[in-house]
């Protein structure tokens, strides 16, 4: 979906990308190609050229930071597909609802090839590191909960520059309501073996293990690599969905050329 992307382009919003796809613009190269059907001047056609040719560049880098800056934030779920291995799911369990409230308890991070858990006490201190590998990052009403809370237990934590938190994703599809609910209404994820486990439990589970009980750890952190894990096939199903929605039937070139034109005169 990225190389179907052009809101990243100065002066591109999206009634103007919308313009390309009809026209049967559906990716960079593409564009190029056709830059003189839109009505564009001289100067403009050669700014856009320039602009497409240093997103080139900047996909075959791996600069996701650089799409994530030009990109709006909801449509940071455009990139996964580009940098699938180099994207982090990622969920939290804690003992509050407000991190001066409350500490992070464990943390899986999924992604790369690998699921990796880190518990408060044992290896906590290790996460910002593993996580400054990803350059994406996925979770499940992250911006408002995960990250702040990761951000006052590591002060100087840098989060990955591109985040697609699949709570608002989800919720521009007309999936509403929480993570569990909504992975039983689409009939997606595996929780064998902590069903019926909630966020509540979690903060038992943690405190029955600071008691002793090596099983009640287990049991947490099985529960929070499903939250976790699960985020993967939610997302996918978001992309298909979105990219339906989004992409229409190609026309002919020429078909829809007036928001380009107005491109031009902001150019």
């Amino acid at each position: 979906m990225l190389r179907a992307t052009f809101q990243h382009l100065p002066g591109v919003g999206p009634a103007t990308e919308a313009s390309f796809w009809r026209a049967g613009v559906r990716d960079w190269r593409d564009l190029a190609g056709r830059v003189g059907e839109f009505g564009l001047g001289p100067a403009a056609a050669a700014r856009l050229l320039r602009e497409l040719a240093t997103s080139e560049r900047a996909l075959a880098e791996g600069d996701a930071a650089w799409f994530g800056r030009r990109l709006p934030d909801r449509e940071h779920w455009r990139m996964h597909s580009e940098f699938r291995d180099r994207t982090a799911f990622l969920d939290i369990e804690t003992t509050g609802l407000s991190p001066y409230a409350g500490i992070v308890t464990v943390v899986t991070v999924h992604g790369g090839g690998a699921t990796r858990t880190f518990v408060a006490g044992d290896n906590l201190e290790e996460l910002p590191a593993y996580l400054g590998r990803f350059p994406v990052l996925v979770t499940f009403n992250g911006r408002l909960f995960d990250v702040p809370f990761l951000e006052a237990c590591f002060p100087t934590l840098a989060a990955p520059p591109v985040h697609i938190d699949l709570r608002f994703l989800l919720y521009r599809l007309g999936h509403s309501g929480g993570l569990k609910r909504i992975e039983e209404r689409l009939g997606i994820g595996d929780r064998t073996g902590v069903e019926g486990v909630s966020g509540l439990d979690a903060v038992r589970l943690w405190q029955e293990y600071r008691r002793g009980s090596a099983a009640a750890l287990d049991r947490l952190v099985r529960y929070n690599r499903a939250d976790t894990v699960n985020l993967e096939p939610l997302l996918a199903l978001a992309e298909r969905e979105l990219e339906h929605r989004l992409l229409p039937p190609s026309e002919p070139p020429g078909a829809e050329r007036a928001d380009a034109r107005a491109l031009a005169a902001r150019g």
